[in-house]
């Protein structure tokens, strides 16, 4: 019985989206239109509204500092925090004191099959690829997180091998919310075991903080430059990654290899196990008492004043990749498509105040919500041969 309103609102959909007019996407600027059903915000007219400028008034490199810290305040109180409270230090014990599963060893690289003590309860397997007769290193690394599906093994065979066989580590894993304490997952007890044990700390930001700690345990090896760590993540993993690339200043370069960047778009920002976009805020005597408040303070205007544009723009003057597997003007899903530009364009902004655009890519592709393709290998080979292999090229 339900097939005739699917259909109906399918049919509006295309007429919609062949109403829109083809705009180069340099010259986009606009939100995207918000096609996911279950959004607690449907913003009817998002897409009519332009992506607010984060250096309007701003007259030089110099003045950018202090909107950052703007910027930087605002989704550090969403957040609650991006590392523990100093009373809740007790849990989290040496991140160096990994314990060894077994280890196999191939023509170009060893792989070391490990748990790391993510809390002093709470031990996370992963694999960490290290160089084999590629000489003594130290050597660039690269964290690597898998989407909601496949296990931490994944990201080895769509990434790590390629990547270890060239004279990087790689340290394979996953989002605390696919396996944590006691079995947890994202439906079934993750955020709130969070939450329990540590307060006022999304998802989001204890994603942050779990890769910091992959990223000192890397620094902590030998075979490794510590100066030269990079990330990606695809789905689940790109999505963890944007706040990586806004909120861990030790990772260098970071792949977001399809997080469908726009906040309200077509993918599920608002759940609780990312961003809890309905959870009161303990102790906030405003107004803004919520994610959704914050990140839309005037409910009345259509679409929403803060946006992920603006975490790209806190991983200038870090290098950063945005790849796309739609090239659709709105795939209506997961994917970032045509509508994705405008998120970028916006953070490219900030990257070309400081002048330094070339660190900052959006790859647009038509191979689908894929870790893989034909386009997608290609441009995150080179961008970490480009910001991670040369020693110099981001300091």
């Amino acid at each position: 019985m339900r097939l005739p309103s699917l259909l109906r609102w399918a049919w509006a959909a295309a007429l919609a989206v062949a109403a829109w007019p083809q705009v180069d996407p340099s010259q986009r600027w606009n939100q995207h239109r918000v096609t996911s059903r279950a959004s607690p915000a449907p913003e009817p007219g998002a897409e009519k509204e332009k992506i607010p400028s984060l250096v309007e008034g701003l007259r030089s490199a110099r003045d950018w500092p202090r909107r950052r810290a703007e910027i930087e305040r605002r989704w550090l109180t969403m957040l609650g925090k991006i590392e523990p409270a100093p009373q809740d230090r007790k849990w989290f014990g040496d991140i160096r004191q990994a314990r060894i599963l077994d280890t196999e060893d191939f023509s170009n690289y060893t792989r070391v099959h490990l748990e790391l003590p993510m809390e002093i309860d709470f031990h996370q397997p992963h694999l960490l690829l290290l160089p084999r007769n590629q000489g003594p290193g130290p050597f660039p690394a690269v964290i690597a997180w898998t989407s909601s599906t496949p296990g931490y093994r994944m990201p080895e065979e769509w990434w790590g091998r390629w990547l270890a066989e060239r004279g990087y580590v790689v340290l394979t894993g996953w989002s605390f919310i696919r396996n944590y304490r006691d079995g947890a997952t994202a439906r079934q007890g993750a955020p709130e075991k969070l939450y329990e044990r540590f307060g006022h700390w999304l998802p989001l930001g204890k994603m942050v903080h779990d890769a910091r700690r992959e990223a000192e345990y890397l620094r902590s090896r030998k075979e490794v430059d510590g100066r030269r760590i990079g990330f990606i993540g695809f789905s689940l993993g790109a999505k963890a990654a944007v706040y990586v690339a806004a909120f861990a200043p030790e990772i260098k370069a970071t792949v977001a290899l399809d997080p469908h960047i726009a906040v309200n778009g077509g993918t599920n920002w608002y759940a609780p196990w990312y961003l809890d976009w309905l959870r009161p805020f303990p102790r906030i005597p405003t107004r803004e008492r919520t994610v959704l408040s914050m990140l839309n303070p005037d409910p009345a205007r259509p679409g929403f004043e803060h946006d992920h544009h603006e975490l790209m723009a806190l991983a200038a003057p870090r290098a950063f990749l945005l790849i796309g597997g739609s090239q659709s003007e709105d795939s209506g899903g997961d994917s970032d498509d045509l509508q994705s530009w405008g998120y970028f364009n916006r953070a490219r902004e900030v990257y070309q105040l400081l002048g330094i655009p070339e660190r900052i890519q959006f790859v647009s592709t038509a191979d689908g919500h894929r870790a893989n393709g034909p386009n997608i290998d290609p441009a995150w080979q080179s961008f970490f041969e480009r910001w991670l292999k040369p020693a110099a090229a981001l300091h």
